[in-house]
């Protein structure tokens, strides 16, 4: 008994991951600057959607709005992240990181 007490604690020991910040926290982070601009600057601070710009054009006042993405499913926000836009940048992003800022915006940061 006292061997397989001690394996069990050896193997939890050898195969956990130790972490320094939450998935939360580091979503948070890679949310707020990716690789370059963040992602907060136009889809607002939790994935609510932002106004980026206001603008005329011939003459007609109008507006460019980031869409909120806090309410959409991982493999929406995937495809969306893996493709080129007209506005948003490309920001080569892995699919932990991907993982990771879908659980920020569906968790709120908070564990």
């Amino acid at each position: 008994m006292k061997y397989l007490i001690i394996a069990t604690l050896s193997a939890l020991l050898l195969f956990a991951e130790e972490s320094f910040i939450t998935e939360g926290e580091y979503g948070q982070m890679l949310y707020e600057n990716p690789r370059g601009i963040g992602c907060v600057h136009c889809h607002g601070k939790r994935g609510e959607g932002a106004l980026i710009a206001r603008y005329k054009d011939n003459g007609e006042q109008k507006e460019l709005r980031a869409p909120g993405i806090r309410e959409i499913p991982l493999a929406k926000l995937k495809s969306s992240l893996l493709k080129r836009h007209r506005v948003m940048p490309t920001y080569f992003l892995t699919d932990k990181e991907i993982r990771a800022i879908f659980y920020y915006l569906h968790m709120g940061g908070e564990e």
